[in-house]
């Protein structure tokens, strides 16, 4: 009698252990998956990021071209730079950027023989500013 308590015993500690041992595959399986998944949405929060960056680096060529468009603007009437270009109501390019002026003659806010001219050009969210004197 005490041979089958015994053999009872080693028959349901033996059964325990492998029930448990598939737990712990299922778990360690989930855990693998989720470090998995977190790797991957790290590395696409990166790549996202990144794609942002480039795409307004293109966008601040863009700006620069059209504060240059206002500084060319301003050089070619040099006599009299008068703009209509101002803050208020900026001049809008054929490809939807846009610049604005600021031009100062010569005095307390401008050491320049002549005039400072200070040429905004925006396109989307970036701006980009030239300044010249003259």
């Amino acid at each position: 009698m005490l041979f089958m308590t015994n053999l009872r015993k080693k028959i349901f500690y033996a059964l325990s252990l492998t029930q448990r041992g598939r737990g712990v595959s299922l778990y360690l399986a989930l855990m693998v998956m989720s470090i998995l998944l977190a790797v991957a949405l790290g590395i696409s929060g990166i790549f996202l990021g990144q794609t942002k960056t480039f795409r307004e680096m293109g966008y601040s060529v863009i700006a620069l071209y059209a504060a240059d468009t206002g500084i060319e603007e301003v050089l070619l009437s040099r006599a009299n730079p008068a703009s209509s270009c101002i803050e208020a109501s900026p001049c809008e390019l054929d490809n939807g950027a846009e610049y604005y002026l600021d031009i100062r003659p010569a005095g307390l806010n401008c050491a320049a023989p002549h005039y400072c001219i200070k040429s905004i050009g925006a396109y989307k969210e970036v701006k980009r500013a030239i300044e010249i004197s003259y």
